[in-house]
């Protein structure tokens, strides 16, 4: 094996640019070490069962709590983050860990199943097996709730995690293997290996029975590429571009509450945020104004009274800037703010009137940004809102047709009335179509995402046998018979 990497790197935070704490880049002898270990682990995790797996991540979940203040701190120091918004997302990380252990049991045991008229004799049951070790790689943007809905999920199953955290924020994921430890939990049950983008790759071809990835559509296919060399399955969680649509009859006063939180929240910074707002005409200035208004309230900053922090990752704001500067090139209005300035903290910008064609449109901005376009009718925003290559998330606001709307958007994940409301249902799937990724975490369908449906039948008594070499001709004419009876 490899001797142990010296090569580190330093978290910087976005807030004034110090180092936060440096780490070790992990290589690829580093995280195949990491895999065995847990594979070792896996098997003593797994043989708690769902009722031990439970005490131990609640054990686990109120250390979190206890420790909060000081996870709070490292989630600000690395994104850059006002606390409220890293309180609020810690918060709800805790509701799906809490969740994912209490309902890992009902949702994962062996349950009997009907074996059907033709195979009446026998005894049919279908539960579900833990894949053994699970390769999680996290974002940046939201380090904790993100991840955790891999990581709860695959541990409530019964599985080891190997947690590649974003080199962004390697100290949340750190603090988070800590604070696991400190509740009695194995240190190679739930492994964290630090580093840039080839330890990812690392991690992808570690021997991993499955990998759940978070981050850009881009990466996400560099993760599938690497994991097609041993067939290892994947949960893709990729960008998006989720449109809000507002009918005539909305309450606008709602709407433009949701608008502005769903756009600037996290400084714009997440994948489920709204990056498009298609609004009927009938309303359209009313709703504009409301939105307006509430936009000019906002300000970013890296002082604790900004409502909104720095951008997480320098090169983004490049981004940012490009895609305000395509939209006023082909002629939309900036009502609020500016092409922003050089730097990582931007203003806020509410850009209207917006080519379809620009990138502020069809490609993910993934910053401080909001665009408002008129529509003739809700006919012409649900087809304006699926025309992108994205898949994630939506909204509509509508007192009359929400449903009818909600069920044409192209997405996994719609919210009526409100804005990504669905993210803090733990009960609910998490996850998009298309260039969004595919795979599920959340839910009942994230807990069997991070295990294996596994069959089986067992014969009660002896009946007609058509699976022999010796079937007779007389049994052929008696299967026919019972075709034509049960299906003809």
């Amino acid at each position: 094996m490899d001797a142990v990497t010296t090569d580190t790197f330093d978290s910087l935070s976005p807030l004034d640019g110090r180092v936060v704490d440096t780490f070790p880049v992990r290589g690829p002898a580093e995280v195949v070490s990491a895999v065995d270990r847990a594979r070792r682990a896996a098997r003593e995790w797994r043989s708690l069962g769902f009722e031990g797996r439970r005490r131990a991540l609640q054990a686990w979940r109120r250390d979190i709590v206890a420790h909060l203040d000081d996870l709070i701190a490292v989630v600000r120091a690395e994104t850059g983050k006002p606390r409220g918004d890293a309180r609020l997302e810690i918060m709800l990380a805790l509701d799906h860990l809490a969740w994912a252990a209490t309902h890992a049991r009902p949702v994962l045991r062996r349950r009997r199943v009907g074996a059907g008229v033709l195979m009446l004799n026998q005894s049919a049951s279908v539960g579900y097996t833990p894949y053994g070790v699970v390769g999680v790689i996290g974002p940046w943007n939201y380090p904790v709730f993100t991840p955790m809905g891999s990581i709860a999920y695959a541990l409530a199953a019964g599985n080891a995690v190997v947690f590649k955290p974003s080199e962004y924020t390697p100290g949340v994921g750190v603090w988070l293997q800590r604070s696991f430890v400190r509740a009695g939990g194995s240190a190679d049950v739930f492994a964290v290996v630090t580093g840039l983008g080839p330890t990812g790759a690392a991690l992808c071809r570690a021997g991993v029975d499955k990998v759940a990835f978070t981050g850009s559509t881009a990466t996400g296919k560099a993760v599938m590429a690497a994991c097609a060399e041993s067939l290892t399955p994947v949960v893709i969680e990729a960008g998006g571009k989720d449109a809000l649509l507002v009918d005539e009859d909305a309450d606008l006063a709602a709407a433009a509450e949701a608008a502005v939180w769903g756009a600037y929240s996290n400084a714009g910074q997440t994948c489920i945020g709204i990056e498009r707002v298609y609004a009927h005409a009938k309303i359209y200035d009313r709703f504009v104004e409301a939105v307006a208004e509430r936009t000019r309230e906002l300000r970013a900053g890296a002082d604790d009274a900004a409502t909104l922090g720095p951008l997480t990752m320098p090169r983004q704001a490049d981004v940012v800037r490009a895609h305000v500067a395509d939209a006023l090139a082909r002629g939309a209005t900036a009502r609020v703010g500016s092409t922003p300035a050089p730097g990582v903290t931007l203003q806020p910008v509410l850009l209207t009137d917006v080519d379809e064609e620009a990138d502020a449109v069809r490609e993910e901005t993934f910053g401080p940004t909001l665009v408002v376009n008129r529509v003739a009718s809700m006919d012409e925003a649900v087809e304006k809102a699926n025309a992108v290559r994205y898949g994630l998330s939506g909204s509509v606001f509508s007192r009359r047709r929400g449903s009818e709307l909600a069920l044409r958007l192209r997405g996994g994940m719609i919210a009526i009335n409100s804005v990504i409301s669905f993210a803090a249902v733990p009960a609910l799937p998490f996850g998009g179509v298309g260039d969004s990724g595919f795979g599920r975490i959340h839910g009942a369908d994230g807990l069997r995402e991070f295990a294996y449906p596994k069959a089986l039948t067992r014969q009660r008594f002896p009946l007609l046998t058509l699976t022999t070499m010796r079937r007779t001709a007389k049994v052929d004419r008696l299967v026919e018979r019972i075709i034509r009876l049960l299906y003809g």
